[in-house]
């Protein structure tokens, strides 16, 4: 299960009142061309898409077995999250109509604070399709939804994520262990992010 960053902020209740409402009207486009809600039309397409052990293999937080029932459930979840403004189960549809990434975005609006979990599908992976699309959905989930803080995790030898996560410039703080749904633990690398830290590196980069 999704644990909200170690650092805490103090955030006021109009703050995540905005978080809440940003998340319920949030704009997909922003995140690029094919970005949609994932709905039941998508279950077999991401059941397809994480029946490939090295797409679903380093993802702590998904049901299993990935079954369409499992994955059905996810969707649900994912929609009555989004209706209290904390969380977005989001799909990158090819031109083919296949399912080429899933990104889950969970939202601690009260503590102005988020994580994202996701996976390209294998034949997208380590030519550099990652970093840009985990660079855009940073930059999105601080200045689109609002949030302030992102806390992010990856296996202990998940380096391409481990690479990805780095490339973006998130600060390292140690470990974690990661709650998988059916209660057995995960240690994680850990990393955290700040939307003022983003912004001057968006800005020195310019």
């Amino acid at each position: 299960m999704s644990a909200a960053p170690k650092t805490v902020l103090d955030v006021s209740p109009e703050e995540a009142a905005a978080i809440r409402a940003a998340v319920r009207a949030a704009d997909l486009s922003q995140l690029g061309q094919g970005y949609v809600l994932a709905s039941p039309a998508h279950v077999a397409g991401l059941v397809d898409l994480l029946s490939d052990p090295a797409v679903s293999d380093p993802i702590y937080d998904l049901p299993r077995p990935l079954t369409a029932g499992n994955i059905a459930t996810l969707v649900e979840e994912a929609r009555c999250a989004r209706e209290v403004g904390e969380g977005l189960l989001v799909v990158l549809v090819d031109t083919a109509g296949r399912i080429a990434s899933y990104s889950r975005f969970t939202v601690w609006p009260e503590r102005s604070a988020a994580e994202i979990v996701g996976a390209y599908r294998a034949d997208l992976q380590s030519v550099g399709v990652g970093k840009t699309g985990a660079a855009r959905s940073f930059g999105w989930m601080f200045e689109s939804l609002g949030v302030r803080l992102i806390g992010v995790t990856a296996a202990l030898d998940n380096v391409r994520s481990a690479g990805v996560i780095e490339a973006a410039g998130f600060r390292p703080m140690g470990e974690r262990d990661s709650v998988r749904p059916d209660g057995s633990v995960r240690r994680s690398l850990y990393w955290e992010g700040t939307r003022e830290a983003w912004r001057q590196r968006m800005q020195s980069s310019r």
